[in-house]
C-alpha cells in the first residue's frame, strides 16, 4: 500500500497539460463528429503525449499521467453532446449556439454524469469481471511507458507516428483548400431507368476512422452504402423520374427519402443495442454490488479504493438541480409553453434524475463490455428523446399551433442535450477509473478530474460549434449550403422529436427503414451465434445508409487497410506495441485533418467565402483530381510504410 506522501497525482501541470489537449481532440472529436457522426477515443493518444512532454519537464510518473488522460478523454467524450444541441439549429429554433448556456448544459449534465457513475465504480470496476478493452488498453501504454527504457522509446516512437499523420493529414487537406489537390470526386449517371452516383471525399481523416473501428464496421458502413446508392436511389428515381437533371434527381431521392430509410434503420439498430444487453447489466450491476458488499464489511478502504464521498456526490446532485430548473425556465420563457411551465420543469428535473441514473448504469456497463467508442451510445440519445417527447404530449397533446409545437419540440431536445452529456460522460468515467485500477490511482482524484475534463470540455466545445455553423452549416438547418456538415444523429434525434410532436414526418419511409433495420439485426444475429468473428453491426448498417456515399466509402477501406497492418503486425515480436504504432498513426491522420478543418472554418467564417485559401480558379478541377488521387494514395502508402518500419522489432 502506498502512503499519502508518494501520491503525486492531480498536480497543476497535470491539470493545465489535459486541459490543452483537451482543446486539440475535444475540437477535433466536434468536427469529425458533426461530418460522418463518429468520434474517436482520446485516452491512449492523451496518455502518450502527456507522458512525452512530461517527460521533457522531468520528474513525471504514471500517476500524474493518469490524470492527463483522464482529463483529455472526459473532455473528448463530452463532444458527442454535438449528437443532439445541433437539432436545435436544425429545427430552427437557434441560429447559433448561445455560449454561456451552451457550457451549461454540458458542464451540468456532464458533471451529473461523474457523480451519478462514483457509487458505481466498485460494483463495476474493482468487483467486476467487465474486460473494459480501452480503459485496459490505456493502461498497458501508461504502464510499459515507465516500466524501461525501452517502454519510454516505445512511446517516443508512438507521438512521432501522430505528429506524423498530423502533419500529412492536415497538408492534404491545406492542398484541397488551395484547390491544387481535388478534395472529393463525384459522378452522377443513369442506371437503367433510375439514376445513382459514385463519389467520395479525399479525406485522410476517414481512413483513420476506418482503421480504428476496424473490419467488421467497415462492411457494414458499406453494405449499407451499397443498399442506399446500389438499390434505393435507382428505384425511387426511377419511380419519380429523372429528367435532364441527373444530379438533382439522385439528391432530391437521397436527401428526401432514403436519410429517412437509413434513420429508421439507425433507430431500430441502436434500440436493439440497448435491449440485447439489458439483461447483462441487470444480472452484473446485481453481482458486482453483492461482492462488493461483502468484501467491505468491516474493512477500512486502502488509498486505491477512496472514492469522492458519498455526501459530497448527493450534495452536488441535488445542487445541481438548481441550475438546471433555471436553465430550462430560461429556455421556455417568452415561448409559447411559458405559461405554467413550473410543473412541466419539475416533471423534467424527475426525469432527469431518474433516466440519468439508469443511464449511468446503462452506458458504464456498455463501456465495460465493448468499449466507449463502440457503445450504441445514440440508442440512449433516442430513447431519452422519445421518453422526453411522450412526456409532452401527455402534459401538452398534439397542438394545432405551429408555434407550440416548435416550442416543444425546442424543449425536448434541449432536455435531451442535459441527459446525453449524462450518458456520454457515464460512458467514459468507468473506463477511465479502470485505467486508475490498474496503475494503482486513487479515485477520488481522479473523479475530481473527470470533472475537471467535463469544465475542460464545456469551455471548449460552443465556440467550435458555433465557428462550424457560421462556416459550413448543418444539413437540414435552414440556409444550410451545399458543404453543410450532416450531423447524422442530430437530424435524427430532431426529426424523431418532430415526428412525435408534431407529425409531418413520413414514417412510411421511417417504417421501411425500420424493417432494413429489423433484417440487419437479424443476420447478425445469425453471425454471431454461427461465427467466431464475423458480425454486421447493424447501427453501421443504418449509418451507411444515412450517410452521403463522399463520407462513407473511404472508411471500408481505412478498414481494410488497417486489417492488413494488424495482421502484419501480429507476425512481429511485440506485436501489441506494433498494432499500437497503427492505431497513433490513424489517430494522427484524424486529429490533423479534424483540426484544419476547425482552423479553416475560422478562415471562412472570417473572409466570408467557401474558397478564401483557394490559388487556381475554374478549369484546374481534373488535374486536381488526378493530383489528388495520386498524393492522396502515396501519403496512405508512405505512413503505413513509417508504421512498419518504426519499431525496431519488426521484421518484414
Amino acid at each position: 500500500m502506498r502512503s499519502e506522501a508518494q501520491l503525486r497525482e492531480l498536480t497543476v501541470r497535470s491539470v493545465i497539460l489535459g486541459g490543452v489537449i483537451t482543446l486539440l481532440f475535444t475540437a477535433a472529436n466536434v468536427y469529425l463528429g458533426l461530418k460522418v457522426g463518429i468520434t474517436f477515443a482520446t485516452s491512449i493518444p492523451a496518455a502518450v503525449i502527456s507522458m512525452a512532454l512530461l517527460r521533457l519537464v522531468g520528474n513525471s510518473n504514471i500517476l500524474e499521467n493518469n490524470i492527463v488522460q483522464t482529463i483529455a478523454s472526459a473532455a473528448g467524450t463530452l463532444a458527442a453532446i454535438i449528437f443532439v444541441l445541433p437539432g436545435l439549429v436544425m429545427i430552427g429554433w437557434w441560429t447559433g449556439f448561445p455560449y454561456w448556456i451552451t457550457v451549461a448544459v454540458c458542464a451540468i449534465g456532464g458533471t451529473l454524469g461523474v457523480m451519478f457513475s462514483v457509487p458505481m465504480r466498485r460494483a463495476l470496476v474493482t468487483g467486476s469481471d467487465l474486460p473494459y478493452p480501452e480503459g485496459v488498453a490505456a493502461g498497458e501504454v501508461l504502464k510499459v511507458g515507465f516500466s524501461s527504457a525501452e517502454g519510454r522509446e516505445e512511446n517516443a516512437r508512438g507521438l512521432r507516428m501522430i505528429i506524423l499523420g498530423s502533419l500529412a493529414s492536415a497538408g492534404y487537406a491545406l492542398l484541397a483548400a488551395l484547390r491544387l489537390a481535388a478534395a472529393e470526386v463525384a459522378v452522377a449517371f443513369r442506371l437503367g431507368p433510375g439514376a445513382t452516383a459514385a463519389s467520395t471525399s479525399l479525406s485522410l481523416a476517414l481512413i483513420g476512422v476506418g482503421h480504428l473501428v476496424g473490419l467488421s464496421v467497415g462492411v457494414a458502413m458499406l453494405v449499407g452504402m451499397l443498399l442506399a446508392w446500389g438499390g434505393l436511389v435507382p428505384v425511387l428515381t426511377a419511380m419519380h423520374g429523372v429528367g435532364d437533371d441527373v444530379v438533382g434527381a439522385v439528391n432530391a431521392a437521397f436527401r428526401s427519402e432514403v436519410r429517412f430509410i437509413g434513420a429508421g434503420a439507425i433507430g431500430v439498430a441502436a434500440i436493439w443495442s440497448l435491449l440485447r444487453i439489458i439483461g447483462p447489466i441487470v444480472r452484473g450491476i446485481r453481482g458486482a454490488m453483492a461482492a462488493s458488499r461483502a468484501r467491505q464489511a468491516g474493512v477500512a478502504l486502502p488509498l486505491t479504493e477512496r472514492d469522492l464521498p458519498i455526501g459530497i456526490v448527493g450534495g452536488s446532485i441535488l445542487a445541481l438541480l438548481v441550475p438546471t430548473a433555471a436553465l430550462l425556465g430560461w429556455f421556455s420563457s417568452g415561448t409559447a409553453i411559458a405559461d405554467g411551465i413550473a410543473p412541466i420543469i419539475a416533471g423534467t428535473l424527475v426525469y432527469v434524475l431518474v433516466v440519468g441514473l439508469i443511464i449511468a448504469a446503462v452506458c458504464g456497463y456498455m463501456a465495460g463490455l465493448i468499449g466507449a467508442s463502440n457503445s450504441p451510445v445514440s440508442g440512449v440519445g433516442i430513447l431519452a428523446v422519445l421518453g422526453a417527447a411522450l412526456l409532452l404530449v401527455v402534459a401538452f397533446g398534439h397542438g394545432d399551433d405551429p408555434g407550440q409545437t416548435q416550442a416543444l419540440v425546442a424543449y425536448a431536445l434541449f432536455t435531451t442535450a442535459i441527459v446525453f452529456s449524462i450518458a456520454t460522460i457515464s460512458n467514459d468515467n468507468l473506463q477511465d477509473l479502470k485505467t486508475g485500477q490498474l496503475v494503482g490511482a486513487t479515485p477520488w482524484r481522479q473523479q475530481l478530474a473527470l470533472v475537471y475534463g467535463v469544465l475542460f470540455g464545456s469551455l471548449v466545445i460552443p465556440p467550435v460549434l458555433d465557428l462550424l455553423n457560421t462556416a459550413f452549416g448543418f444539413a437540414g438547418a435552414p440556409g444550410a449550403g451545399e458543404n453543410a456538415l450532416a450531423a447524422p444523429q442530430a437530424a435524427l434525434i430532431s426529426a424523431l422529436a418532430k415526428g412525435v410532436l408534431g407529425g409531418g414526418i413520413n414514417w412510411n419511409l421511417i417504417g421501411l427503414g425500420a424493417l432494413v433495420g429489423a433484417a440487419t439485426v437479424a443476420v447478425d444475429e445469425v453471425l454471431r451465434k454461427t461465427t467466431r468473428r464475423l458480425r454486421l453491426p447493424p447501427l453501421c448498417v443504418g449509418m451507411g445508409i444515412y450517410l452521403p456515399m463522399a463520407l462513407t466509402l473511404l472508411i471500408p477501406v481505412g478498414a481494410v487497410l488497417g486489417y492488413l497492418y494488424e495482421r502484419w503486425a501480429d507476425r512481429q515480436p511485440g506485436r501489441e506495441a506494433v498494432r499500437r504504432l497503427g492505431v497513433l498513426a490513424a489517430t494522427g491522420l484524424i486529429v490533423g485533418e479534424s483540426l484544419f478543418g476547425v482552423a479553416f472554418a475560422g478562415i471562412v467564417a472570417a473572409s466570408g467565402t467557401d474558397a478564401p485559401l483557394a490559388v487556381v480558379g475554374a478549369g484546374f478541377e481534373t488535374p486536381g483530381i488526378f493530383i489528388g488521387l495520386v498524393l492522396f494514395a502515396s501519403i496512405i502508402a508512405a505512413l503505413y510504410r513509417s508504421a512498419r518500419r518504426s519499431n525496431p522489432t519488426a521484421r518484414a
